[in-house]
This record gives C-alpha cells, structure tokens and sequence, in this order.
C-alpha cells in the first residue's frame, strides 16, 4: 500500500485535486471529514472544546458554531495552539485507524488529505508527499469568492506556513493557476506517477 499524504495552503485546490484522485481509484482519507466526525454533538471532543472556548461557541441544538470558534482562535495564536492541543492528537488517532483498515483491506493507494500537514504532522511517515498550491493572491481571490471577509481571509492564510517552504519538502507539487482542466492535466501526471510507485 502507498500512503500519500495530499496538502496545500487554504483555497489553493488540495480539495478538488483530492476529489480527482477519488474518482480514479484512490481511498480517500479527509482530515476535514474526521473532524466533523470528533466534534459531532454531544462528542466528548465537542464537549472539551466547550470546556475550554465557553458556551458561544455552541449552538442551540448542541452543534458547534464553527464560525465563531475561527473567529476565536484565528485572533489569538495562544487560542489557536490550544485548539489544536484538542483536535491534532484525536485526528491523527482516527487517521490511523482508518489508514490500517485500508492496508488489511489491501487497498492500493491511500491518500490522506492534510491541510496542516507541514504544521501538524511529520510529513516523513508518508511515502509521497503531494503539495497543490497557488499564489497568494490567486488564494486571497478565491476566498473573496466564497465571501470570507478579507479580515478573516488574512488570519486564516497566515495562520499556515507559507508554500515556498513547503514545495521543496514535498515529492509532488501541483500548481494549481489555471482553470479545472488544467488541474485534472497535472493531477493526472501526478496520478500515473503514484500508480507507477504503488
């Protein structure tokens, strides 16, 4: 089994370029999904981060409001740090289950879809490391798009390492600058050469 980790700083196409992989045979495991799974309502894990970030960051229904708790930490790095003491250690956990499912199923090639892989993991337990990225303001206009308020769309940019670092620590590096289809042109090199190592 060839488990690969896919990353790429916020709005630069790791999501779609994730999608891609899916749909050409890959087994897909997204850091977003498992969080949404650990901060379920009534979770334990939604429940130590009430304890810590107060009740606002809960809605009516027991559900977490997950606007106001980015708002919280994206202002606060001290904020942000004790968040991820919460999330990365249970994330990483279920992760893992997941990855030794897939081996004793005998899948072919696991892709874990990271964001913070460079900021909150090793990307050295991989055995490829695939970076999507775009620049800077290409990134800031897709988010404008999504109607995040540029406050916001700074913080959370900023809150992740920068790219350029990035790139020469990853075995793969998708420029994403171009329309759909000429992601699914270099998604799809990249593909042929993890099937090749696979």
């Amino acid at each position: 089994m060839l488990h690969v980790g896919l990353t790429g700083n916020v709005a630069a196409g790791k999501s779609a370029v994730a999608a891609l992989f899916r749909r050409w045979g890959a087994t897909l495991i997204d850091a977003d999904e498992i969080v949404r799974e650990l901060q379920a309502p009534h979770s334990s894990l939604l429940a130590a981060i009430a304890a810590r970030f107060g009740g606002e960051v809960l809605r009516a229904d027991g559900s977490l409001e997950r606007a106001a708790l980015r708002a919280l930490v994206l202002r606060d790095p001290a904020e942000l740090a004790a968040l991820n003491a919460i999330m990365h250690p249970a994330v990483a956990a279920r992760r893992r289950e997941l990855v030794t499912a897939a081996r004793r199923r005998g899948d072919r090639i696991v892709v874990s879809d990271i964001p913070l892989l460079f900021e909150a993991d090793d990307p050295t337990t991989f055995d490829a490391v695939v970076l999507v990225d775009a620049p800077e303001p290409v990134r800031r206009a897709r988010l404008a798009e999504r109607g995040l308020p540029a406050g916001e769309a700074e913080r959370l940019m900023a809150a992740q390492q920068p790219a350029a670092g990035k790139r020469s620590r990853s075995d793969y590096v998708i420029d994403n600058v171009g329309d759909l289809t000429a992601l699914e042109h270099s998604a799809r090199a990249v593909w042929q050469a993890l099937l090749a190592r696979a």
